[in-house]
């Protein structure tokens, strides 16, 4: 958890807006630094986690989050996490084995146009239950919590990006809405920012529509000016708001350097709001 990013965003583990969806984007870069904050924060937050990780391994994420403070064995064993391992839960669907007691959540590997709603489901599953419903004992958390790295990686799946915003328009409607908790994913965009002729079905697309649902963004970039040994690069945060009939965005532009300890970010570049 960075604590100069809680300080831009005004969130803490004791006061974080509920009922958000936060869209964290990247283009030739890397803004998985961004998932690890925001999974540290809401554990230490002592909310209900159901984390799909699509692009690494559970000891990954653990090993990261144990540098910054924070145990996912334990939050695992607890209850207070619940992890999707895309890539092995993929190998089961595609290789089956005998007494496989794995999840149903990637069985859309199968057939990919059928849409995502076994993996919704997963989802569902995951953020309705709580300490309370399992009757032994276990811990009550606070607002649930989804967090998706990446989208991206569906694409490439054989997932439409109308399929995937489908997904995340029912995941905002029930652990947004109904619960009143919050959802975090991750997107990666491709190439310069030009979308290909004809490629309605890419990552540009999917950026769009997932822009059009969310609050809060933060879009990972290089520096225009290239390499730089002390920034590593800009993040462009824009806050989104209903005033009135209207929406109000808000954006500050902030450089960035990741270290083994966290991350620092440097004063705005520019701000500006719009009505």
């Amino acid at each position: 958890m960075y604590t100069e990013l809680n300080s831009i965003l005004n969130t803490t583990p004791d006061s974080f807006t509920q009922g958000e969806f936060v869209l964290l984007s990247d283009r030739q870069s890397d803004a998985s630094f961004l998932i690890h904050h925001f999974l540290s924060l809401y554990l230490r937050a002592r909310c209900k986690v159901c984390f799909v990780g699509l692009v690494q391994s559970f000891n990954h994420y653990s090993a990261i989050s144990q540098r910054m403070g924070v145990s996912l064995t334990q939050a695992k064993e607890k209850g207070q996490l619940v992890f999707l391992e895309g890539q092995k839960e993929s190998l089961s669907v595609l290789i089956p084995q005998e007494n496989d007691t794995g999840s149903q959540a990637m069985d859309f590997l199968r057939d990919p146009s059928v849409g995502l709603k076994s993996l919704y489901e997963f989802v569902r599953s995951a953020v309705s239950s709580n300490g309370e419903e399992a009757g032994d004992g276990s811990e009550e958390w606070g607002p649930p919590v989804l967090l998706v790295d990446d989208l991206s990686v569906l694409l490439s799946l054989g997932v439409s990006a109308g399929a995937v915003l489908d997904f995340s328009h029912y995941c905002r409607a029930i652990v947004c809405s109904q619960l009143q908790g919050n959802v975090v994913m991750l997107v990666r965009c491709d190439g310069e920012g030009e979308e290909d002729e004809g490629d309605d079905e890419g990552s540009e697309r999917l950026m769009k529509g997932l822009t059009h649902q969310c609050s809060l963004t933060l879009h990972v970039q290089g520096l225009p000016t290239g390499y730089c040994r002390d920034i590593h690069g800009q993040v462009e945060v824009c806050w989104r708001r209903r005033q009135g009939d209207g929406q109000y965005t808000q954006k500050k532009l902030f450089q960035y350097k990741v270290h083994d300890k966290g991350a620092s970010f440097f004063a705005p570049g520019t701000s500006s709001a719009v009505l």
